[in-house]
């Protein structure tokens, strides 16, 4: 049995070298937008959802990005309504979401 039921690794780089990275589009306010709305469903930690910063996945050009595992399914975001969507439909129901999908 997999110790987190979804993993969620949101990109939250920030490229200094001045090509597009997750960062320029808020990645970290928007990753701790959906790590609250997780803890606050009651599923956060162990057997349920973990929500984790990672450096360059490496899709930075399609920005912001998140992947969720072990679905291995990327989406792009731009707002707390997409995410919330993605919230809604993927996490909760494992429906995915295809507008936001990369």
């Amino acid at each position: 049995m997999a110790y987190y039921k979804q993993h969620i690794f949101f990109c939250t780089n920030q490229r200094t070298d001045g090509r597009a990275s997750c960062q320029d589009h808020n990645a970290q306010e928007l990753r701790d937008y959906l790590k609250k709305r997780v803890k606050e469903a009651g599923l956060a930690g162990p057997r349920g959802i973990r929500i984790n910063n990672a450096g360059c996945l490496d899709r930075c050009g399609q920005g912001p990005v998140l992947v969720i595992y072990p679905e291995e399914t990327w989406y792009q975001y731009k707002t707390k309504e997409d995410l919330d969507e993605i919230f809604e439909k993927h996490v909760k129901n494992n429906d995915v979401v295809d507008k936001h999908r990369i």
